[in-house]
């Protein structure tokens, strides 16, 4: 295995190794069966805070504590728990630390597309020894539920609503009867104690493949909401930007402060439809313009800035990546941040610069 420090995106329960062994030696509360922490110390993994030891534990996800808790009390119980939201509002960092801070291992994920197959949820089979030694343990290929069920672990479900709806209730028998017949070796694998599933779904896929009220009622839904302040937003996108730049080996370089509060701006007034001061309204781009979109845009900005500019993040540093971002469709988003380059950008204090780096893109 490649040494830590040269994995670009290490696991959270490896990058987050030393927080988590704090934690575990100040615990002194009830831990649930198989549990690697008690559920308030997960939350704290989470949402920050600092231990009688002196030790700052860092923010992972920044929003209302009280979401939080709700996740964690329900993989407390027999209820698996859905994460919902639009994209980019952390669902998949949340299940991961969640995961990591409960079982430690937040790798037993399976990836929900249009072509994942029951197979993908439950185990498939080697098919070489299955043809030589016919259905047996050995050539049994397990799912990563089908692991956690044996270890008492937390599964994670990517995009639960991309798969098709006869290949999400397969998940059915596991979450109610807590166990996964194999038939086909007249067995079953019963789950240990600490099973459970998180599952994340993009609410902009309603009617895509809509869960079954079956399936929707072994599941707890947490709506995970876009920041409620630009302040709140801010302060997500500088934290993960200044953590990429690290992971990146990206040339250190001065504050970009300014720029991502303007960065922030943009996306929330098209957003919301209206500049924050209320007095202008605005088209709404098709795209989501989320939290990782702006994280995106200024991380990218900052390898312009390193690389190729004097060090300092400027205006047209980050206007391709808010121009591109705002554009998906160049007939209904042209028109709209046209009008919201002429409106609002030209005449704000401040961002001639800006404009005058957007305009020159076309």
């Amino acid at each position: 295995m490649a040494d830590t420090d040269e994995i670009l995106r290490p696991h959270a329960e490896v990058q987050y190794a030393d927080e988590l062994a704090a934690l575990d030696a100040a615990d002194d509360r009830e831990r649930p069966p198989n549990w690697r922490l008690s559920p308030w110390a997960a939350v704290t993994y989470l949402v920050g805070g600092e231990l009688p030891d002196g030790t700052v534990v860092m923010p992972k996800y920044v929003g209302r504590r009280r979401l939080v808790e709700i996740a964690v009390a329900t993989l407390a119980t027999d209820r698996a728990l859905l994460l919902l939201g639009v994209p980019g509002t952390a669902k998949t960092w949340v299940s991961e630390h969640l995961a990591a801070a409960i079982s430690g291992n937040s790798t037993l994920l399976v990836q929900g597309t249009a072509g994942t197959t029951e197979e993908t949820l439950r185990y498939g089979w080697n098919y070489a020894r299955l043809l030589a030694e016919g259905p047996s343990e050995n050539a049994l290929v397990p799912s990563p539920i089908y692991r956690a069920m044996q270890l008492g672990a937390i599964a994670r479900v990517e995009e639960l609503t991309r798969m098709p709806s006869d290949v999400q209730d397969a998940l059915v028998t596991a979450l109610s009867e807590k166990s996964m017949p194999v038939p086909e070796l007249n067995s079953e694998v019963a789950a240990t104690r600490g099973f459970n599933v998180i599952a994340t779904a993009n609410d902009r896929d309603r009617g895509v493949n809509d869960l079954s009220s079956a399936l929707r009622r072994r599941f707890n839904t947490v709506v995970l909401p876009l920041p409620e302040t630009a302040d709140e937003e801010i302060a997500i996108v500088s934290q993960r930007v200044n953590e990429l730049g690290t992971a990146l080996a990206l040339p250190p370089i001065a504050p970009a402060a300014d720029e991502i509060r303007r960065v922030v701006t943009v996306f929330r007034e098209l957003r919301e439809g209206v500049t924050a001061d209320g007095g202008t309204s605005l088209k709404v781009p098709s795209g989501t313009l989320s939290t990782a979109e702006a994280i995106s845009v200024v991380t990218n900005g900052l390898s312009l800035a390193a690389h190729f500019g004097d060090g300092s993040m400027s205006p047209d540093d980050v206007a391709a990546g808010v121009v591109g971002a705002v554009v998906r469709d160049p007939v209904h988003d042209g028109v709209a941040w046209r009008e919201y380059l002429e409106a609002v950008v030209a005449g704000r204090d401040g961002w001639d610069d800006f404009y005058d780096a957007c305009r020159a893109l076309g």
